[in-house]
């Protein structure tokens, strides 16, 4: 054989058996040492109130295979934990969505529901349904296309509606029917009894639902910063809807209603890099009326609205300004949390941030005893992240936090 020759395959070989050693040395750091270098994340998303304290519903990714799961934790009025609970199938999820019936807790979400969603980043709905002690009643997984979700549930007399998405994922084109934002019936037993989609079968959703003596009201994103307001009957019947131009990428994020007015939380766009948290008003028939807007320095969003015993409305959100600090290795930003009160006619009360850790972000309100609880989570300078629970009185003053 050629000199040459022996020696290119000589030193093809040497290269080979290094890669392979330096693929081996990487599986095993991947295999042993991942956990300690992972991100801990632990954060709540939505919370109810109980007859006699609330429950809370996140995601927690500190357990032995360090995987995000979804969790539900139900407290006394004493903040004393009544039961926490990880759903352990799959791998990755979250419950973004929770609602009280009773002694029954009806928590939904997303996850990773095999190893093949997981390799290709979809994932599958889900509804969990627990009893008074925390027990699995029964369970529900949907997925009309690649990627699914369960955004919020609301009890009414003879069921549960859940909104969300089933969409295809970002690399796969389709024109079926089927797929868009979700608005799904399931009876108390969690059988399905009717399901509407609605919208762009690549990106549309469903973030929340308001539901009175006659219809449903459903808010969430259409095409990219299109903002949707759908009113169905309860039946599932389309009745009409608006479209708002332009959101964010996140739509319209909560809804509520006081008299003959519709409530939409979310965040006007300025310009590419520039948002404006906003409330806009619409009749019951989904005329706009008007819209507020709170402007900070970067990006500001409302993402829940609530309406409170003295007719006011409270939302609360996030808003972001860019950050020089080097250490901050998670995002570009610094989040603070935001929390509004405005009258009916949308006159502003107070509004006031919040921006004790590294980052703070609100995702969910609650009144509670006359004062407001809000939950989200907080990044600190070590890049963990830590549930966070905010108590505020009437007048928007802090009064505990954990």
């Amino acid at each position: 054989m050629n000199k040459k020759l022996l020696k290119g395959l000589k030193f093809i070989t040497i290269v080979c058996v290094i890669i392979l050693i330096i693929e081996l040395i990487y599986f095993i750091y991947v295999g042993f040492y991942r956990k300690d270098k992972s991100i801990l994340f632990d954060g709540y998303n939505s919370i109810a109130l109980t007859d006699d304290g609330f429950v809370t519903v996140g995601s927690n990714n500190d357990n032995e295979k360090y995987y995000e799961k979804a969790k539900i934790i139900k407290y006394n009025e004493r903040r004393e934990k009544i039961f926490e609970k990880l759903y352990n199938k799959g791998l990755n999820g979250s419950f973004f969505g929770v609602a009280v019936d009773s002694d029954i807790t009806v928590a939904v979400g997303g996850y990773e529901a095999t190893n093949k969603e997981h390799k290709n980043n979809n994932r599958s709905a889900l509804m969990v349904a627990y009893d008074k002690d925390g027990e699995i009643l029964f369970e529900n997984v949907f997925n009309e296309l690649s990627y699914s979700k369960f955004m919020n549930v609301k009890v009414v007399d003879d069921g549960y509606i859940v909104c969300g998405q089933s969409i295809y994922s970002s690399n796969k084109v389709g024109n079926s029917s089927l797929g868009g934002a979700y608005l799904i019936k399931y009876d108390k037993s969690g059988n399905l009894v009717w399901k509407v989609n609605y919208g762009n079968n690549k990106s549309a959703i469903f973030n929340d639902i308001y539901i009175d003596d006659n219809y449903i009201y459903a808010v969430g994103l259409n095409n990219d910063r299109v903002g949707i307001i759908v009113r169905y009957d309860l039946d599932g019947n389309y009745i009409d809807s608006n479209d708002y131009k332009y959101t964010d990428r996140l739509g319209f994020s909560g809804v509520t209603k006081m008299d003959n007015y519709i409530y939409v939380a979310s965040a006007n766009r300025r310009t590419a890099s520039d948002t404006d948290a906003m409330i806009i008003r619409y009749t019951t028939n989904l005329k706009y009326v008007d819209e507020v807007i709170y402007t900070g320095e970067e990006l500001e969003r409302f993402n829940k609205i609530i309406t409170d015993k003295n007719d006011n409305l409270v939302a609360i959100g996030s808003m972001a300004t860019t950050t020089e600090d080097k250490k901050n290795k998670i995002n570009e930003y610094k989040y603070n949390g935001l929390i509004a009160k405005y009258d009916k006619e949308l006159k502003k009360i107070a509004v006031v941030t919040y921006g004790n850790d590294y980052d703070d972000y609100f995702n969910d309100v609650v009144e509670y005893d006359g004062s407001y609880i809000v939950v989200g989570y907080s990044s600190y300078e070590n890049d963990e992240y830590f549930s966070k629970y905010i108590k505020y009185s009437d007048a928007l003053k802090v009064l505990e936090i954990e």
